[in-house]
């Protein structure tokens, strides 16, 4: 799944990277480790100078950078607002954000991708 790094994308990795082992991604243990550079970390930026290669994946989403820092603060705030959501619902969906309807679409198809390839 290639979205060129668009809003839709960091969501999309967001909602995968929740599922992965996320401890192995720290930031302090990555950077005693010495792997910035490996895992291309978006926050340094002789890391990103390197040859674009996926540093992450999980079934058909991949990121070339680290994605702890390629997820933005958006994008976590997205995937509460969705889980909230989906616990109490809403009462007037009119009175939503257009960018968090949008993110509950995106989400709820990643979602039902994720029931139909665990039932395969």
């Amino acid at each position: 799944m290639r979205f060129d790094g668009s809003r839709t994308k960091k969501l999309v990795v967001a909602f995968h990277f929740q599922f992965a082992n996320t401890t192995a991604w720290g930031c302090d243990g990555c950077r005693k480790s010495g792997l910035e550079s490996k895992r291309r970390c978006g926050w340094q930026a002789s890391a990103t100078a390197t040859a674009a290669r996926v540093v992450w994946a999980r079934g058909t989403v991949s990121c070339d950078t680290c994605p702890v820092s390629y997820i933005t603060a958006e994008s976590k705030w997205l995937l509460d607002e969705f889980q909230a959501w989906k616990l109490f619902g809403v009462r007037d969906h009119y009175a939503l954000p257009a960018k968090l309807v949008d993110a509950i679409f995106i989400l709820e198809n990643e979602i039902r991708t994720e029931m139909r390839n665990a039932q395969e």
